[in-house]
């Protein structure tokens, strides 16, 4: 929880921490996730923006690790999609409909106050 959020969407992307060419393009699409997020009842309600490598999972969620993987995959399917998506429809389709059921699960968790 107490991990950097831009430096494990930077290596789920494949890119090393050091490597900062594209990090202000990264964290705009890590921030319009995060709002994503925020929208769905995940994270604080007063908002939240990455604005380096300082702000951890933990200061977006809390506690809420029951969250955390699929807050993490969800940032980072929405900044692959936007900042290298895939060449290939199919796969594009299929990370589409992979963001669309951790909508739903996230939501429904929220929901059901599930989220610590």
């Amino acid at each position: 929880m107490e991990e950097s959020i831009l430096i494990s969407i930077k290596r789920m992307l494949g890119l090393q921490e050091e490597y900062t060419p594209f990090d202000e393009e990264i964290k705009i699409f890590i921030n319009s996730a995060l709002f994503k997020l925020m929208q769905l009842g995940v994270g604080p309600s007063e908002g939240f923006e990455v604005t380096g490598l300082g702000e951890t999972w933990s200061d977006f969620l809390g506690q809420k690790e029951k969250t955390l993987q699929a807050a993490k995959e969800f940032v980072y399917f929405e900044v692959r999609l936007a900042w290298d998506p895939p060449t290939q429809s199919g796969v594009i389709s299929a990370w589409n409909d992979k963001l669309q059921e951790l909508t739903w699960r996230l939501l429904h968790q929220v929901e059901a106050g599930e989220t610590n």
